[in-house]
Parts: C-alpha cells; sequence; structure tokens
C-alpha cells in the first residue's frame, strides 16, 4: 500500500536563474556598502575583515557615479599598503582544468600559510562561457580556506573595463594582507595579453596527447609565457605528457632570452593527484629572486603602470566620444550617408573627431 502524503507536504521550489540571484545580491552588497564610511571601509580592510572587502570590490565594480567616487577614495587610502604580493596569471583553454590546477595550487599555498586570492578576467562572464562563477562553486577546498579569498569575475562586455576592474581589486586584495594574487583568464581571444600586462608570472597550461602539441599554438602566447604546465600527467597520459614537455622544451629554446634573463621552464602536473605542484611553487620562487636581484621584477611592474595609465586615458576619451550628445546626432547622419554613398568612413570620422 502507497504511503499517504500530506497535504501540507512541501515540494522542491524552482531556484531563480543564477543572473537574477547574482544581480540581487549585487545590490545587497551595494546597499550595505552605502551605510559605511570610506573610514570604516580602509580600516576593516587593513584588518583582513573579508566581508568589507567584498563590498569595496562591489563598488569598485559598480558603474554609479557615486559609487565609483566612494571605491577611488578607499583604493586612494589603501594604495600605500599594496603592492607586496605575488602577482600569477593562469591561463590554458577550456578543458585544461585550470579550476582544478587553482584548487590545489592554492591549497598549496595557504598550506605553507600564504594567503591567496584568486580573480578573474573574463569580459563573458554575463553568458557564462565557462566563468570563475562556475569554478567557485568547483573548488569546494579553497573557498572554505580562512586564507583564500575567491572572487567572481565582474560580468561586462568591454574588456578593458573587466581588467581596470580586477587590477583595481588587486590593490584591495594586498592591502587585506593577502600575499599571493592569482588571476585566471577565462575569456578567450585578447585576454591572455591583458592579463599578462597585469601579474609579475604568466603560467600557461597545456593538454597532452591531442595530436601535434604545437600545432595552432599562438606565437604570442609562448612569447609571455614564463611556464608551460603540461596538465593531467596522470593515468594513461603520463608519457604523452612527457613527451610534450620535451617538444615544448625545444620549442621555447628557439625563442630570444627574455629582458629578465628568465628562461621559461616546461613542467608536468596532475592537480588531481598532486603532482608537480611543488616544483612549480619553486619555479616561481626562483623566478621572483632572480627578477627582485636584477631589477626587472620593479621594472616590469613600471612598465604595467604606465601601459594602465595610458589604456585608462584612452578608454576614458573613448567613452567620452560616444556619450557626447553632439556627436550621438551627428554619428547618426554620417553613417546614414556611408549608406546611402556619399561619403566614405574615413571622411566621416574626419568630420566626427573635427566636433
Amino acid at each position: 500500500m502507497d504511503k499517504k502524503v500530506s497535504a501540507l507536504n512541501e515540494n522542491e521550489g524552482v531556484s531563480p536563474p543564477e543572473t537574477t540571484s547574482n544581480r540581487a545580491a549585487q545590490k545587497i552588497k551595494l546597499s550595505r556598502a552605502k551605510q559605511h564610511s570610506v573610514e570604516e571601509f580602509v580600516t576593516n580592510i587593513l584588518a583582513g575583515d573579508i566581508p568589507f572587502l567584498s563590498r569595496a570590490i562591489t563598488l569598485v565594480e559598480s558603474t554609479t557615479v557615486k559609487h565609483q567616487q566612494k571605491a577611488n577614495a578607499i583604493l586612494e587610502r589603501c594604495l600605500p599598503f599594496a603592492n607586496n604580493s605575488v602577482r600569477i596569471g593562469i591561463t590554458g583553454v577550456p578543458g585544461v582544468g585550470k579550476s582544478t590546477f587553482i584548487e590545489t595550487f592554492g591549497t598549496h599555498l595557504t598550506g605553507m600559510g600564504r594567503k591567496v586570492a584568486v580573480l578573474a578576467v573574463d569580459p563573458s562572464s554575463s553568458v557564462n562561457k565557462g566563468s570563475i562563477l562556475g569554478d567557485k562553486t568547483r573548488m569546494e577546498l579553497l573557498v572554505t580556506d580562512k586564507n583564500a579569498f575567491i572572487r567572481p569575475s565582474p560580468s561586462g562586455t568591454s574588456l578593458g573595463g573587466v581588467a581596470q576592474k580586477t587590477r583595481e581589486s588587486i590593490i584591495l586584495c594586498e592591502a587585506a594582507g593577502f600575499d599571493t594574487i592569482i588571476i585566471e583568464t577565462v575569456g578567450v581571444g585578447q585576454s591572455e595579453t591583458v592579463v599578462h600586462s597585469m601579474v609579475d608570472f604568466f603560467l600557461l597550461l597545456k593538454l597532452s596527447g591531442a595530436g601535434d602539441e604545437l600545432q595552432g599554438m599562438k606565437r604570442g602566447i609562448i612569447e609571455m609565457a614564463d611556464a608551460i604546465v603540461i596538465h593531467k600527467a596522470d593515468g594513461d597520459n603520463v608519457q604523452n605528457a612527457k613527451m610534450a614537455k620535451v617538444a615544448f622544451t625545444n620549442a621555447l629554446h628557439l625563442y630570444p632570452l627574455k629582458e629578465s634573463k628568465w628562461q621559461p621552464k616546461v613542467v608536468t602536473a596532475s592537480a588531481l593527484e598532486n603532482h608537480g605542484i611543488t616544483e612549480i611553487e619553486l619555479l616561481i620562487s626562483e623566478y621572483i629572486i632572480l627578477t627582485k636581484e636584477n631589477a626587472s621584477f620593479e621594472n616590469k611592474r613600471n612598465e604595467q603602470n604606465k601601459f594602465w595609465l595610458l589604456s585608462t586615458i584612452e578608454q576614458q576619451l573613448k567613452t567620452n566620444f560616444y556619450q557626447n550628445p553632439l556627436i550621438k546626432a551627428a554619428l547618426s547622419e554620417e553613417i546614414l550617408a556611408l549608406e546611402n554613398g556619399k561619403t566614405t568612413p574615413f571622411n566621416a570620422a574626419k568630420r566626427l573627431l573635427s566636433l
């Protein structure tokens, strides 16, 4: 006989869409952020208070003028306490195991007494293309580690805009006492270049056993890499990983030595089996010691600051240009003239710029 079900029995409801939940959470954080002064924010961030750090980053990500002004004030006050971490960029194709690697590597570092913050550069996170929003739920060990902080990427369509928010988030995380900042690229295309422009050490994760390991590899990414990790070197893939290591090592020797005098290395690793993780940590430490001794570490950071200064100016000029009411009206007229064959793109651009 079937068990009787009570009329008071409550069925499981439908979960709200992720985008709605994220938007609601953002509003709650911003409303809380309004209640605190800049002084309170700075004091608590410097004390390592994670809720205050999260709210400050939410202010940084906001597009509201008042929030941006408050965020800038907090950033200015936190800046003297920043720039004291090692910034590590991690990239690789989807499926290479970035989130698994970051969790194992991050847990290894916190086990050594380090404080680790994980941030992301992803202009497409709003449409959930493998963003760290999903990775956060998979990093079960790291997300509960008191010495780790995982921050989902701010969504947006502009890579430059998202990257700027990430740069500012780095400052806040450093002021909060995080000595290792891991920046993950979860977008595609230019995101590798953008992440390279804000980190000290750039780590490229590769898979073996997928045909010619060097096929389709962008020359630029190899040139940017300070180390290449042949990941998922476990089980039946160990031999393939060893062969890939030889191939990449030979390829790296074809490139000129970096200005820092660092010779990029290739290692095999398995985050699943915790193999090669210590070697990678030692490799990064060796790089930091070398580059600090020959001053290339500081020089690189200075060059990155100049790059971001010019990039920010360019971005702001572009924004101001397109938001100008005069330009908006004239642009519509010029586009119509183009469609009717009455002008060329170059002449139209000259007239718009002259306004």
